[in-house]
């Protein structure tokens, strides 16, 4: 008998968890730890911004769905992991041992890297689903600005890697405020470390510069890329903005009354400095097969891994880890993770491919990239009305699917493998 643990029950630690029930033996047990007794639906939280939706709209409590499936799970934060020991110590004092870790915690946020960051200073946040509803509740940020509007700076500072949420919350905010009819009153400002619109952190995806620009000019929204944040004060964002070649070009203080921006992420406390096993900023070094090269029993998937920019750009930005990315890590792993168990060598590779669903309050943009980073096989991106019904279908289905602690059905299963986009290589 082993016991797996899996540290964080976000979309990677959750589907894991269902993935490797099905994989492991009976014999074999699975722990869950995870700060929070629920999952969140993380791609929904533009919505909650504008409070399009509630934090119960949005969550699942894991405790009843893991116990239905044979999993134990604890709630309780990871104080310190001590891998030489194979143990991890949890906030309460308790200690969890284990034959094989996975590390599935997503990132920390650091807005503490900057001055006046974060959802308890001057900005507001869309990274976890409390500060997205503390942001669009009943009464919250979003209503107050609503009933006296002002100028809107929206966007990604360096050392970001997730882009597209702050994409979609600038159009959805828009798509609110003309909702509204209160548009006409919001002068509205996107500002990015991306060295052009639409790069993403992975140098574009078919033509997203052409087309995020586009979309942008129409709805009247200005740009800055290239820039680096050095602080936010209560009425305004104060950047540097960078020329190609890395010099300083010009230095703004942009008026903001409603600011958000997504901050840069690193590895969680508990990871910090352990030689060999994560890097400088705390993520987790993996090979191909998603096992540290270091501590062997050891696996890492999605946003708390490592993974080098492909392109250095003017100012820092770093790569992101997509959902379907994520599951392709997911589902190697599971595969993989049996195969160790029986002695053999792990064999099965993820594709690392990228199916994104974007959406701009009525309508959207979706993009597919096989593999995420170039080269790639296939590059294309599309927008319409449709990837608004798209998100929304998958809203429910994705929820429904953790519900019912599932990974993938065999129709989703049979649907993928007819448009030939595949989780393994």
């Amino acid at each position: 008998m082993a016991h797996v643990v899996i540290l964080g029950a976000g979309l990677g630690g959750t589907i894991q968890a269902y993935e490797l029930k099905d994989t492991l033996t009976r014999s074999d047990k699975i722990t869950v730890i995870s700060n929070k007794p629920y999952f969140q639906f993380t791609p929904s939280n533009p919505w909650a911004g504008v409070g399009w939706r509630k934090q119960d709209e949005l969550t699942v409590d894991l405790a009843p769905v893991m116990q239905r499936r044979g999993i134990d799970f604890i709630c309780d934060g990871a104080a310190k992991l001590v891998p030489d020991e194979n143990k991890v110590i949890l906030e309460s004092g308790r200690e969890v041992g284990y034959d094989y870790l996975v590390i599935a915690t997503g990132p920390d946020l650091a807005f503490d890297e900057i001055e006046g960051f974060g959802p308890d200073k001057h900005t507001n946040s869309v990274c976890h689903v409390e500060d997205a509803v503390k942001s669009g509740g009943p009464g919250g940020a979003w209503d107050q600005f609503c009933a006296d509007p002002g100028p809107i700076v929206i966007g990604a500072v360096q050392g970001a890697s997730c882009f597209g949420p702050a994409y979609e919350y600038l159009l959805t905010l828009d798509t609110d405020l003309r909702k509204r009819k209160i548009k006409h009153k919001v002068p509205m400002t996107f500002v990015t470390s991306e060295p052009y619109i639409g790069h993403l952190g992975l140098g574009g995806v078919g033509d997203t510069k052409g087309m995020l620009e586009s979309i942008m000019r129409d709805r009247d929204i200005k740009w800055i890329t290239n820039a680096k944040t050095e602080k936010f004060t209560e009425d305004a964002i104060h950047i540097t903005e960078f020329d190609e070649d890395g010099n300083e070009k010009k230095k703004h203080e942009i008026p903001a009354k409603y600011k958000m921006m997504l901050p840069a992420f690193r590895g969680i406390p508990a990871l910090m400095g352990i030689e060999g096993l994560v890097n400088p900023r705390g993520f987790v070094i993996v090979d191909e097969y998603q096992r540290n090269p270091k501590y062997r029993n050891i696996f890492g998937i999605g946003v708390a891994i490592a993974i080098a920019p492909p392109v250095v750009t003017p100012v820092p930005t770093g790569v992101p880890k997509t959902g379907f990315m994520i599951e392709s890590m997911v589902t190697a792993t599971a595969h993989n993770l049996p195969r160790i168990l029986r002695g053999e060598e792990p064999n099965e590779l993820p594709s690392w491919n990228a199916l994104c669903l974007a959406d701009f309050g009525d309508r959207g943009a979706a993009f597919l990239a096989m593999p995420q980073n170039p080269p790639r096989n296939v590059n294309w991106a599309s927008e319409g009305k449709w990837v608004h019904w798209a998100k929304l279908a998958f809203e429910w289905y994705f929820m429904r699917k953790i519900k019912k602690g599932v990974s993938e059905p065999f129709y989703e299963k049979l649907a993928m493998k007819v448009m030939k986009i595949n989780k393994i290589q």
